[in-house]
């Protein structure tokens, strides 16, 4: 028996990295998961091994920066599960490097769209469901140290990140008399498949990141993942409006 046996956890980017890794946390504290992402075979396989261990799984392909889809994936949770507890709204995208006069329309468009306006999206359609469950729910979003601190050459992600903690405080304020607790979480450098390609393509750039973090060493997805689902349980019921940096010490310089 788990503590969140009777919860539902809702996930997005859930096919890899900390979305993953939080699907996968979830479901071994005993919650039902409804797993999203733009990839869907990788999340379906990410569903079939939360299935084979003996949780109940879901998984729903959507992009989330579209609200039809966003409202979508909130609607099949409800008819699969009945109810709506916990969201992660995890999904985001690196956008392309630069300078900001270089930075093109494309590039500032989609990643406001994915990161900032796709957190909003599944957060309106969330919190009805959460409401009609009963409330007493928590959501959490993925920011990054990237939205507590600037980063040069990152104009739009850093945006994006700022924004989202921004939207989780004032959402926070909004949910409060609900019983519906919104916090982010900020996670520093964590070892990612964006990072294992940076590892092979720029040793030398995750060699000076992993010196810019006082502990030493790159996050693990199961790090934030443990993060995120602290957030949403009764130990952290006094807990609401606060961006957790998860950074091995980074913003604390």
């Amino acid at each position: 028996m788990g503590v969140m046996d009777s919860k539902v956890a809702l996930v997005t980017g859930a096919a890899a990295g900390i979305g993953r890794a939080t699907a996968l946390a979830f479901a071994a504290e005993g919650a039902s998961v409804a797993l999203v992402d733009s990839e869907e075979q990788r999340g379906a396989l990410v569903a079939d091994e939360i299935r084979e261990a003996g949780g109940r799984a879901l998984f729903i392909p959507a992009d989330v920066s579209q609200a039809d889809l966003a409202n979508a994936m909130v609607g099949a949770t409800m008819s699969r599960f009945g109810r709506l507890d916990f969201a992660f709204n995890n999904a985001g995208i690196e956008g392309d490097p630069g300078p900001i006069e270089l930075c093109s329309d494309q590039n500032w468009d989609r990643t406001l769209a994915v990161n900032l306006t796709g957190v909003f999206l599944c957060m309106r359609a969330e919190i009805p469901a959460i409401r009609d469950s009963g409330g007493q729910g928590a959501i959490v979003n993925c920011a990054s140290i990237a939205g507590l601190n600037g980063f040069p050459g990152l104009a739009a992600y850093v945006a994006s990140k700022h924004g989202v903690n921004g939207l989780t405080r004032s959402a926070a304020l909004e949910l409060a008399a609900d019983g519906i607790r919104v916090n982010s979480v900020c996670p520093g450098a964590i070892e990612t498949e964006m990072i294992q390609r940076i590892k092979v393509e720029q040793p030398e750039l995750i060699e000076r990141t992993v010196a810019a973090h006082p502990l030493g060493r790159l996050g693990q997805p199961e790090e934030i993942a443990a993060c995120v689902i602290w957030l949403c349980s009764a130990g952290a019921g006094f807990v609401t409006g606060q961006a957790i940096a998860v950074d091995g010490g980074y913003t604390t310089q």
